[in-house]
């Protein structure tokens, strides 16, 4: 939890990690609470979400966002209170969507700051209502575009995108096969989420069990993970199935190509044949054109139990390190959020 109003935490980038993330790539540090200037606000950290996508970060090999340097705050989306404004669009102990990382206290300019009012579940702005709902919707509606009747196949299940995917598609009438980590992931996909069904990708007969639950093939495959599950997706692809690429989180960590044989003439030769698309996306590419669409259709589902909501919540900001390393390793169950401070 935070420390008194004169000390800020901040957990920085200490070294670029080669592999897997360690501890020693993180390095907490104190520095003094920031004063706010002419038309600033300083917010408190309350909610602080962890991504995959903070892997990508870490590096400083060419992506579509600059890398965090070594020394400066990790990046991350937040739900924060404003502690003292000298900006006429916000007051004193307004809740906000913020973007302010990793650290108790921040200054912003306002600008990027969303007032959220008297959100009864702040939390779920970091998660279904926020980007990776987004991502979920916008990645199967505008790529994916289920249709009555179709299989949809879902990696990563029952995992902050994954999960939203996989009701969504069900809203629209698909058939849902997820794909999980284990049995008790894989129960409360379907039992919980409504799925179909859904497959443990630890099985050892994980490929023959994904090919009988899709005795039809697959139409729309939300692609999360690749590695192994995906060599078991891509002879299961019917011809003119969409893949939207969202995450590949097998191989974030790779520091090689992967070792056994090239696979490569035959997903180009699938493509070919079956006239697959499968489309790689960045969510800010339809913020501009279906936001609004998406934060509409999303809150009534909430608000109605047609989508419904897990979250992994992890208490400190000093466990935010231990917490991401887990998660790329799978331990995480639902969307995981760090809770920095008490509201």
């Amino acid at each position: 939890m935070p420390q008194a109003l004169n000390t800020n935490r901040k957990i920085v980038l200490n070294s670029r990690p080669v592999g897997s993330p360690a501890s020693e790539n993180f390095h907490l540090i104190q520095d003094e609470v920031p004063v706010p200037g002419e038309g600033q606000v300083l917010l408190r950290t309350v909610y602080l979400s962890l991504d995959p996508y903070m892997r990508g970060r870490m590096s400083d090999a060419p992506s579509y966002a600059p890398p965090v340097g070594v020394g400066e705050v990790m990046v991350g989306g937040t739900i924060n209170r404003v502690v003292r404004s000298n900006n006429p669009k916000f007051q004193d102990d307004d809740l906000v969507l913020g973007n302010v990382g990793w650290q108790d206290y921040a200054l912003t300019d306002g600008n990027d700051l969303v007032a959220l009012g008297n959100a009864q579940h702040p939390s779920h702005f970091l998660g279904v209502l926020g980007m990776p709902g987004f991502t979920a919707y916008a990645g199967l509606l505008k790529i994916g575009q289920p249709k009555p009747g179709e299989t949809v196949v879902v990696a990563a299940a029952s995992g902050a995108v994954g999960s939203v995917v996989g009701q969504v598609a069900k809203l629209k009438g698909a058939r849902v096969i997820g794909i999980a980590g284990g049995k008790e992931k894989c129960d409360f996909v379907v039992s919980s989420l409504g799925f179909d069904n859904c497959i443990d990708h630890r099985s050892p007969h994980f490929a023959n069990q994904l090919a009988a639950a899709c005795p039809n093939g697959i139409d729309v495959y939300f692609e999360n993970v690749g590695g192994a599950v995906f060599d078991a997706v891509l002879p299961l692809l019917n011809v003119e199935a969409r893949v939207p690429l969202c995450g590949l989180i097998a191989h974030y960590n790779d520091t090689a190509l992967p070792s056994g044989p090239d696979r490569l003439p035959v997903l180009m030769a699938s493509i070919l044949t079956r006239r697959l698309r499968a489309q790689g996306f960045i969510i800010s590419d339809f913020y501009q054109s279906t936001f609004q669409e998406f934060r509409r259709d999303m809150t009534a589902w909430v608000s109605q139990g047609e989508v419904k909501v897990r979250e992994d919540v992890v208490s400190g900001l000093e466990n935010a390190p231990e917490a991401f390393i887990g998660m790329l390793r799978g331990k995480n169950f639902g969307k995981l959020v760090v809770k920095v401070s008490d509201e």
